[in-house]
């Protein structure tokens, strides 16, 4: 068989850096409905790994296709999709992707979205646009942006009239209801993805994004988590990591998942709490050189979970500097704490 090919990634909108892929299937998104499949499932649709294109691969319906894919429609009409986010969120923007769908990609593309926090939406769910009928191309990106400050947990996607799409990805912040969290006065981990934690700064990412270390349930692989590039020269590797909110910190776990010949020999963090607005990614990373230590440096082990409870009282914080000393790939971080107002 033919060696596939693989679609190279594509340089997009701010929105497709600053936002988090919440149509991702690795993180819990789902198609719940389709109106139809025939040529390619839609779970593909929703896979993180870039498209992938085989010339001589074939199944019983026909060519092998990396996507979501309808039938050719005989009717009036289109077909349509039902996405439920990886979390609520606040969208930021979309990225239709027709990757290697060159004679059988839907002209044109529109999304909808309601808030259906409770379970998936019946015939009386609230949609509304967020990108109108927009025209597509073949083996192409069609990025458009969103502007809507409430948050989401479903999208309904519209193909004119039938057709394929190799990925769907869906950019945003996600959304918590921390006016709930703060009255239950619970102890969290502030730093989960679904409690709005995000990446600020980092001084390398050569194998992986620090986003990665906020995601949700250990990691699946190497891939999936934090690693920087071997260090040839003095110093240590950093991110600088905000929290979901505001909050004292009460333990820490530092999770080695996988990493076994290139774990860390150590880590310690540094935070402070920022005030909302008052610096830039570009500042915090001077800034957090003197940030006072919240963990003093721990050694660390392969393939295992770290538990810290000897922390620095240092009263709230909002943002914190995982040092990773001198390099090397750590899967996931948690801080669990008591978020304050």
């Amino acid at each position: 068989m033919t060696d596939a090919v693989v679609a190279p990634v594509v340089d997009g909108p701010e929105f497709t850096r600053l936002g988090l892929n919440l149509a991702d299937r690795s993180l819990g998104a789902e198609v719940t409905r389709v109106t139809d499949e025939f040529f390619a499932p839609r779970d593909r649709m929703l896979n993180p790994a870039q498209p992938v294109f085989y010339p001589d691969r074939y199944d019983d319906h026909g060519k092998w296709m990396d996507g979501w894919e309808t039938r050719r429609r005989r009717t009036t009409g289109h077909d349509w999709c039902i996405v439920r986010l990886a979390m609520p969120g606040v969208l930021m923007g979309v990225d239709f992707d027709t990757s290697f769908f060159t004679g059988n990609f839907p002209p044109a593309a529109s999304l909808e979205a309601c808030f259906s926090p409770d379970g998936d939406p019946d015939e009386h769910a609230g949609w509304q646009v967020l990108v109108p009928a927009t025209g597509l191309s073949g083996n192409d990106h069609r990025f458009c942006a969103i502007e809507s400050g409430q948050p989401w947990t479903h999208l309904r996607m519209h193909i004119y009239p039938d057709g394929g799409l190799a990925r769907l990805r869906v950019y945003g912040k996600p959304f918590c209801d921390w006016e709930i969290m703060l009255a239950a006065g619970e102890s969290r981990n502030l730093l989960a993805l679904e409690h709005g934690a995000d990446q600020v700064a980092w001084s390398d990412a050569h194998y992986g994004e620090p986003r990665k270390l906020l995601r949700p349930g250990r990691g699946l692989n190497m891939g999936d988590g934090w690693e920087t590039r071997r260090r040839r020269e003095p110093g240590n590797d950093w991110c600088i990591l905000a929290l979901g909110h505001k909050g004292v910190a009460e333990r820490i776990e530092v999770d080695t998942a996988h990493f076994k010949g290139n774990f860390p020999a150590a880590c310690s963090i540094q935070a402070a709490c920022v005030e909302d607005g008052a610096s830039t990614a570009q500042s915090l990373i001077t800034q957090s050189m003197f940030w006072p230590t919240l963990m003093d440096q721990q050694p660390l082990t392969a393939d295992r979970i770290h538990q810290f409870q000897a922390l620095e009282d240092l009263g709230p914080i909002t943002h914190i500097r995982f040092n990773s000393i001198p390099d090397g790939g750590v899967s996931r971080v948690r801080l669990c704490g008591t978020p304050v107002s």
